[in-house]
């Protein structure tokens, strides 16, 4: 049993109150996931910067310091890169004006046993272990602005409880996954995923979804399609959000054994685990509120 608390805001003068909102709807779910709890936020101006990439670096420590980290990275970028540091919480983000690829290469060149947790133009990820709303808290993510958000409690299942096996899992520019489940065939996508050159960072079930999904919109599904697919590959019980730069998606396995359920309105769509979590949601009287139908994907864009 986990958590998962999701919000893509339509009406930009949201933005302002983006982490608030997501922060008292995961509030709401904290007792389905006690174990570790993990955040993407969109678009934060505090977090990345227009014009740059950020890498989502696991844990606050890193082993130098963050002008050593800086100089590091900057030393092995074009000299025009502006690259910057910062630790939010128990997270290192890392930004400079050159794709992802070659900032990651940069970053593996100066902190070779750093893990990248996400990465991208939009969004920031932050994960680790204890209790929900204090990684939240820690993270500062009530006074975060953005354009959407992604949120997951985790209770362990398939894994050991580690800030690595948190979610959201993001192993593709702006991609996110988080899961309230399990896949019982993991194992055999995870080998046939590495045949085909992925590499994994942890033995979550979550990561082979979120590389299969990667793997299929590099083959040039749109979003729909790869969900569509995966239903078709990966078998289980099992509710999935996934958040793009600008769009959010959410699906139920074919028998919805995971609950969920969705509130949308001219302003927002937000995805819950439990209603209670919506309930404080600006507007929610008024909203069009239902639970997603077994194996349909639904998707919705900025």
């Amino acid at each position: 049993m986990c958590g998962i608390a999701a919000l893509q805001l339509r009406n930009p003068l949201l933005h302002p109150q983006l982490g608030s909102l997501l922060s008292s709807m995961l509030c709401q779910i904290v007792d389905r996931g006690p174990d570790s709890a993990g955040l993407a936020v969109y678009n934060s101006p505090e977090l990345v910067k227009q014009g740059t990439s950020t890498l989502s670096l696991l844990g606050k420590d890193q082993g130098l310091s963050l002008a050593g980290i800086t100089d590091g990275i900057a030393d092995l970028l074009p000299a025009d890169a502006g690259t910057a540091v910062q630790v939010v919480g128990d997270t290192t983000l890392v930004s400079a004006a050159v794709d992802t690829d070659l900032l990651a290469k940069a970053v593996g060149g100066t902190l070779p046993g750093a893990t990248i947790i996400g990465r991208g133009q939009h969004v920031a990820v932050m994960k680790s272990v204890g209790h929900p709303m204090e990684i939240a808290a820690d993270h500062g993510l009530a006074a975060m602005a953005g354009s959407q958000g992604l949120s997951h409690t985790r209770m362990a299942t398939e894994s050991a409880v580690t800030a690595g096996g948190s979610h959201p899992f993001s192993v593709a520019d702006d991609l996110c996954l988080v899961h309230n489940g399990s896949f019982s065939n993991h194992a055999t996508v995870r080998r046939e995923l590495k045949r085909e050159g992925a590499v994994f960072d942890s033995e979550n079930d979550t990561e082979v979804g979120a590389r299969y999904i990667a793997s299929r919109l590099k083959q040039g599904d749109t979003l729909q399609e790869a969900l569509v697919n995966l239903g078709k590959v990966l078998d289980g019980f099992y509710t999935l959000v996934v958040t793009t730069a600008d769009s959010m998606a959410v699906v139920r396995d074919p028998i919805a054994c995971k609950p969920a359920i969705i509130a949308e309105t001219h302003d927002y769509v937000a995805m819950a685990s439990e209603y209670r979590a919506l309930a404080s949601l600006p507007g929610i009287d008024h909203a069009r509120i239902f639970e997603p139908e077994p194996g349909k994907v639904y998707t919705w864009s900025l």
